[in-house]
């Protein structure tokens, strides 16, 4: 094969397609039929909206779900890498390497789809490929999808719109519980079962809420400095792990490690609320004696006991994002426990991955967008705008949920209950945004999320936006300490493996001129 040679002399016409409302089950029949490991979906003008591959097949089998009920658009690839007829065949190769992909949907300049090219057709033109070790997997971007480990701390369901901690459902527990029995089942393993345990559980993680005094100088400085909350806070937990000189996860026992977290999980809203009033000028607030984690926080903040309301606000949003399953900040939280690190270098990379806007999200966006719309008589007019130019609707959509998200379902009674006016707006809102993706986007379900009403409810209990996500990190750095102990229990260094995509080795070396 020359170098000269296109992607259209290599194309198979026509290309096996199926429309995206299809069922699964059809479309696996066809490509069996055909001896084909894809087909391409297209919609009514016959352009290529995405591409259901034999791994997806494969992994809908492993979910569990009916391939006769399950549509091709919920488990295709959206808007896969194309070809036009003249690229050149080197080029839709690299195309397919770099996105991990088996097969090329080539489409005219138009976007029309015309043929398929795969990765059979265009190894020709390979140079030398290194060698693949035995039971070396492809995985797609992102690891979406993808099984790594095993965990009985919690388990989200996204198809189904539920999530656990433990063997009970999250939304019960945000309910029923209180913060504290959460914070006791995921880092003892177990609900208190009496009045009595709850307090001693309270009594023992009572006195690990104080800052040293060093500790606490050094924050200030940092406040003092400009650093956000969560910056600081990430600075924080590594400040109290090294002054009180914690130890390799692997060089330590269980019962040591759970020291570990109860401090850092009760340390945790002190630093918060003393980088905050450092910010504003004002000394820290030393932790309430008798108050319970969330009301303690927010008197931590402002320095008088807050309505009960408002602490129940704030304990039922803690309560609801204390985990979700293998996310970013949560991997990141294993993989580095998975090289013995101790806990604090744990939770301190696990602040850093929260910091990043696609993970620890930014729940004042939502509200941005209840103040553009600003009352329910402008909420078609926005949000129709916002659909047909293709701009996101800021608190909707989740890269895991099909349906409506838990979180969101809760903190909507949550935010009815505090949030007054602003609550009602954004509950009409979320209906208008609902009703318009159906007229106008039909198939393409998108409901509130997590962020939607967490700010309403946050701003409702008297947290400014620069503490929501720091917020979010305090009670997520109990699930996080839970995985840490999980993964130090059954330890094995997370070391995956990464294709290079770089000019063909070896080459020589130049020398200078």
């Amino acid at each position: 094969m020359t170098s000269r040679e296109t992607v259209g002399d290599l194309m198979k016409q026509p290309a096996l397609t199926v429309a995206p409302e299809a069922h699964v089950h059809t479309a696996a029949d066809r490509m069996h039929q055909n001896g084909s490991g894809s087909i391409v979906v297209i919609d009514g003008d016959d352009r290529v909206v995405g591409i259901l591959t034999e791994r997806d097949v494969l992994r809908l089998a492993a979910s569990g779900s009916d391939a006769s009920k399950e549509r091709v658009a919920d488990w295709m690839t959206d808007d896969p890498t194309t070809a036009t007829p003249d690229t050149p065949a080197t080029e839709g190769l690299r195309r397919l390497n770099e996105g991990r992909f088996r097969h090329l949907p080539v489409c005219d300049d138009d976007g029309g789809l015309i043929g398929v090219v795969s990765m059979r057709d265009l190894m020709a033109i390979a140079k030398i490929e290194p060698v693949r070790h035995p039971g070396e997997l492809d995985a797609p971007k992102g690891l979406a999808g993808v099984t790594v480990a095993e965990t009985d701390v919690g388990g989200v369901r996204g198809r189904e719109g539920f999530f656990h901690y433990r063997q009970y459902a999250a939304t019960d527990l945000a309910r029923e519980r209180t913060f504290d029995d959460v914070w006791h089942l995921l880092l003892v393993g177990e609900l208190p079962a009496t009045k009595a345990a709850r307090q001693e559980f309270i009594d023992r993680v009572r006195p690990l809420r104080e800052l040293s005094d060093k500790t606490a100088t050094l924050l200030r400085e940092i406040a003092v400095a400009g650093s956000a909350p969560l910056d600081g806070l990430r600075t924080g937990v590594s400040l109290v792990a090294a002054e009180e000189g914690f130890q390799p996860s692997m060089d330590v026992t269980a019962d040591e490690l759970l020291k570990h977290a109860l401090r850092i999980t009760a340390v945790v809203p002190t630093m918060i609320a003393a980088l905050y009033r450092a910010q504003q000028g004002k000394e820290p607030v030393a932790p309430h004696p008798e108050l319970p984690y969330a009301a303690n926080y927010l008197y931590m903040l402002y320095g008088a006991e807050p309505e009960p309301d408002h602490a129940r606000a704030i304990e039922q949003y803690l309560i609801s994002t204390v985990d979700h399953g293998f996310n970013a900040s949560t991997f990141t939280a294993r993989v580095i426990t998975s090289t013995g690190a101790d806990l604090g270098a744990a939770i301190t990379g696990a602040i850093g991955a929260l910091s990043g806007p696609l993970h620890g999200g930014a729940p004042s966006r939502a509200l941005d967008l209840l103040d553009e719309i600003g009352s329910v008589e402008r909420a078609d007019e926005v949000v129709r705008r916002k659909i047909e130019t293709g701009e996101r609707i800021m608190g909707f959509g989740h890269r895991v949920y099909k349906t409506r998200d838990p979180r969101s379902v809760l903190l909507r009674e949550v935010a009815e209950r505090v949030g007054g006016d602003e609550a009602a707006l954004a509950t009409a809102v979320e209906d208008v945004v609902v009703d318009l993706l159906a007229e106008l986007k039909p198939g393409r379900e998108l409901y509130a999320n997590v962020e939607y009403y967490a700010g309403i409810v946050m701003e409702s209990a008297g947290l400014p936006t620069d503490l929501f996500t720091a917020t979010f990190a305090a009670s997520r750095t109990v699930g996080w300490c839970a995985h840490v102990m999980e993964q130090a229990a059954d330890n094995r260094i997370i070391r995956p493996s990464a294709r290079y995509v770089g000019p063909p080795p070896p080459q020589d070396v130049p020398t200078l001129d």
